[in-house]
């Protein structure tokens, strides 16, 4: 069952979240007009490869991700979005675009980008395209461990 892995983790952990039900939608913007949320609030769930390596990258929904400061920030000597086929494996309970942000809980390292971090809520896909979670950011911080940059102008 989609998102299960996530509801699973944060009940194991005593965390308060919402899941939010809503119309299929799959672009950040579409989301949350689906979910009568304030796009800025969902987190999207970008796949890179970083020095080779698969990195997740959450950053609100409203933003893009500059590769080229992403670069620089972190001193890489290499960033470019992964194809879908070299994540979708990782993946097995999620559909295809429908990650949560929680990286860890696959064996990724998690980037956020500060602007999320600058909330007090984050909303994001819980595996699904029709299903939102929704925490407080700090106790998502608590649980992953990004690392909070600045990656977007």
């Amino acid at each position: 069952m989609p998102g299960q892995k996530v509801k699973d983790y944060l009940d194991e952990n005593g965390i308060a979240y919402v899941s939010i039900k809503h119309s299929p939608a799959y672009t950040a913007q579409g989301i949350a007009q689906s979910a009568h949320i304030s796009g800025k609030l969902i987190a999207k769930t970008v796949i890179l490869k970083i020095d080779g390596k698969l990195s997740m990258v959450v950053l609100p929904g409203n933003r893009k991700v500059i590769l080229e400061l992403l670069k620089d920030i972190i001193s890489a000597k290499s960033v470019e979005l992964a194809d879908e086929a070299e994540f979708k494996k990782i993946f097995p309970d999620c559909e295809t675009g429908a990650m949560p942000p929680f990286g860890n809980l696959y064996g990724m390292e998690v980037v956020v980008s500060e602007d999320l971090a600058a909330d007090r809520e984050i909303a994001f896909n819980a595996g699904t395209h029709s299903e939102l979670i929704q925490m407080e950011f700090k106790d998502y911080k608590r649980l992953v461990n990004p690392r909070i940059l600045n990656l977007t102008m």
